[in-house]
């Protein structure tokens, strides 16, 4: 495998992850009865349009039939990928629960 092979596949697995992560911060706004993307865009004004999270909407499904994710489950990922805006944002809405 030479090192531009080596690279696409680095850049492949980058963006299945943060597809998935995409995914898990949709289906936990979903379990939660909030929109994904007013969250999103409360984090990100800028950014007209995402993809990546209309994808991830494809993928989600109703609240009862998924598992629950654990905020800090949330919150890990995020940061995993440097999303602290939306971190910041889902933090406002998990402390508006209790």
């Amino acid at each position: 495998m030479d090192r531009k092979e080596m690279e696409d596949q680095v850049i492949q697995s980058y963006q299945k992850d943060e597809q998935m992560m995409i995914l898990v911060f949709a289906q936990w706004c979903i379990n939660h009865e909030l929109d994904p993307v007013s969250l999103y865009k409360e984090a990100y004004p800028d950014q007209i349009d995402n993809d990546s999270l209309r994808q991830a909407l494809e993928l989600t499904v109703s609240k009862k039939e998924a598992e629950d994710i654990p905020d800090q489950t949330l919150l890990g990922v995020l940061s995993l990928f440097g999303n602290d805006d939306l971190a910041f944002v889902v933090t406002e809405y998990m402390d508006k629960r209790k």
